[in-house]
């Protein structure tokens, strides 16, 4: 088992998912609220990464993120340092490609709130940042715990974008899936087999947690 490599991708996901989820919760909370003729063309753009093949994604990343991108030789020329093949750059990879997950199913939990409810809180003189933290999130926080273990169970598995914007360098880019790739092309079958059973037990606990969690919100509001 490359330990090294599984909390590399632990705490990669869990950064993802800290900085999306908030991304996610203000993103959705504004799509659901407007009229605005742009908002299909955002919520196209917001779930592209999800039908978008991984190495086409990668590539983009790839071209704008090296020291001759755009992006890249402007970060190169402030930090000395390149995006590419580094921490930072898988971790920017991570965030784009994990926006749906962060993103649909908050918007989807938002939009189940009764459009009643938000009004007759304004009428009792609520703004918009009341009623979103006093009755929206906690109403929204079963969207807001499924995107949140989604987001965690995808980036801890994901191997395409990664590997073309990171590469494999031990201790910085090479996460569990790299690492059970570099395990098969050395003919290590065991040692592919014991790292691919812990990835399927830990995605299997968090979903299996993500029902749970969702179940007991269920119920709760049944009781009430």
């Amino acid at each position: 088992m490359d330990w090294q490599a599984f909390r590399l991708s632990l705490f990669l996901a869990c950064l993802t998912a800290i900085i999306l989820i908030p991304m996610g919760v203000l993103l959705a909370h504004y799509l659901v609220r407007s009229s605005s003729w742009l908002k299909q063309f955002l919520e196209a753009g917001l779930t592209l990464p999800l039908v978008l093949p991984p190495t086409v994604l990668g590539y983009y990343l790839l071209v704008g993120f090296g020291n001759t991108g755009f992006l890249g030789s402007w970060f190169y020329e402030l930090t000395g340092n390149s995006i590419v093949f580094s921490f930072f750059g898988i971790l920017i990879a991570s965030l784009i490609v994990n926006i749906p997950f962060a993103f649909i199913p908050i918007q989807r939990a938002f939009e189940a709130i009764p459009i009643e409810l938000r009004d007759a809180a304004a009428t009792c003189g609520l703004n918009p940042l009341k009623r979103l933290w006093i009755i929206e999130l906690p109403l929204a926080w079963k969207g807001i715990c499924s995107a949140t273990v989604m987001t965690i169970a995808h980036t801890i598995g994901e191997f395409g974008v990664v590997l073309m914007v990171g590469g494999n360098i031990p201790g910085q880019t090479r996460t569990l899936s790299i690492a059970i790739y570099d395990r098969v092309q050395a003919l290590d079958m065991d040692g592919a087999g014991v790292m691919s059973f812990c990835l399927l037990l830990f995605s299997f606990i968090t979903l299996l947690l993500s029902q749970i969690l969702n179940r007991k919100s269920v119920v709760r509001g049944v009781a009430h």
